[in-house]
């Protein structure tokens, strides 16, 4: 019988979704994969009901219907101040994820190389290998996650075709600074190589922390590709929504690239979705404030664990180190943490290029009695890690 493609065997199959798959078996609190238990924006649900009785049931233009692009580019352009061609510099796509890869095999040949940040989310890397590219990895270092620039620059003497940085990280939480994303932007001038930015929890931000859109920085547009979505921003990750934006020259080949991958997005999501595109700067403030109180009350919640945790600047995520917990490796920890104690985080490995198998990310994208919940359960954990130390 002939053999499967040997790229598949040097990875798996997502942990994240594993995790859930998991969680759903045992009825664990689910802080696993990250989409929140509660309803998007009501502008959202009243478009959908909309969209449903409209002519929206067939094929829109392959690279976004030219309403949803319009508000896009209208929104883009209110946060970073670009100016934002609709019909030039957009492409919509099946989620971030499919815009991921279109970004990763416009960029690419075969053999290249491309720099990710590790940890990273665990898409990266399978896509880099997807397009034929090599990983390179640099290491970002606890608590800041900031990385060490002796580091960046020897992953930059491979000269790459490409640099990948999720900017608020999953799953660190980590926010690039100003001053960061100008380092990798002199490394990426130097050895002419593309940035690839995955951006989708641009609006979940902590003070004092602030978000920098790459792409504005001086001279960066011409060589960044943005990756994003709407399913952080308005709590749709079902919707499948997704973008790249890129100069021009970049989204006429990115266009033949999501072509074949998938087409096109959902018609009558997209027309859904342009209301919530045009809510007004207040939403978006909301949102902060929402999830500043969430991070909130689930790190005080953390904190009667006695398990150390990283806080997080940006998205919604936090790293805790279960060490004290006395498994062998983070798998372990986190199939127990589901069985026994009833939450669901994934096991920091997976995340991670360097041996790291300490760690477990749960995400606060929940309702409040949601990680209420959570937050009782979790206080077991406790009595087992006083006893381990």
């Amino acid at each position: 019988m002939p053999s499967t493609a040997t790229r598949l065997s040097v990875f798996t199959e997502s942990v994240i979704r594993g995790t859930t798959r998991l969680a759903n078996q045992y009825g664990a609190i689910n802080l696993s994969q990250g989409f929140p238990d509660f309803d998007p924006p009501a502008v959202l649900l009243e478009g959908l009901e909309r969209a449903t009785r409209g002519p929206f049931h067939q094929y829109a233009v392959t690279w976004g219907a030219p309403r949803f692009r319009q508000a896009l580019a209208k929104k883009i352009s209110h946060f970073s101040g670009l100016d934002v061609d609709p019909d030039q510099h957009l492409v919509v796509t099946c989620g971030s994820t499919e815009a991921m890869l279109c970004a990763m095999m416009t960029a690419c040949n075969p053999g290249d190389k491309v720099i990710i940040f590790s940890p990273f989310y665990e898409n990266y890397a399978a896509d880099a290998i997807l397009s034929g590219a090599e990983p390179i990895y640099v290491p970002l270092h606890p608590p800041g996650f900031g990385f060490d620039e002796d580091d960046l620059k020897r992953a930059f003497a491979q000269h790459p075709k490409a640099i990948v940085i999720c900017n608020p990280s999953n799953p660190s939480g980590k926010v690039f600074t100003r001053e960061e994303l100008l380092t990798i932007l002199r490394y990426a001038e130097q050895y002419d190589t593309w940035v690839i930015t995955d951006e989708p929890y641009e609006h979940i931000i902590y003070a004092p922390h602030e978000h920098v859109y790459f792409n504005t920085l001086p001279g960066a547009f011409e060589r960044t590709i943005t990756v994003n979505s709407l399913s952080k921003t308005y709590s749709i990750t079902g919707w499948r929504l997704g973008y790249v934006h890129a100069p021009a020259r970049v989204i006429n080949q990115a266009k033949k690239v999501h072509d074949f991958l998938t087409v096109g997005a959902a018609a009558p999501l997209m027309e859904a979705a342009v209301g919530a595109l045009e809510l007004p700067p207040s939403y978006y403030e909301g949102l902060t404030t929402l999830y500043t109180a969430k991070r909130e009350l689930f790190l005080d919640m953390l904190r009667t664990t006695g398990l150390p945790f990283t806080e997080p600047q940006g998205a919604y995520y936090v790293m805790v180190d279960i060490s004290a917990l006395g498994f062998a490796d983070d798998t372990a920890a986190s199939e127990w943490l589901i069985r026994e104690v009833g939450v669901a985080g994934v096991p920091g490995s997976s995340f991670f290029r360097e041996p790291v198998k300490h760690l477990i990310r749960f995400h606060f994208a929940k309702r409040e009695e949601t990680l209420r919940a959570a937050g009782e359960r979790l206080g077991s954990l406790a009595v087992r890690a006083n006893a381990g130390r």
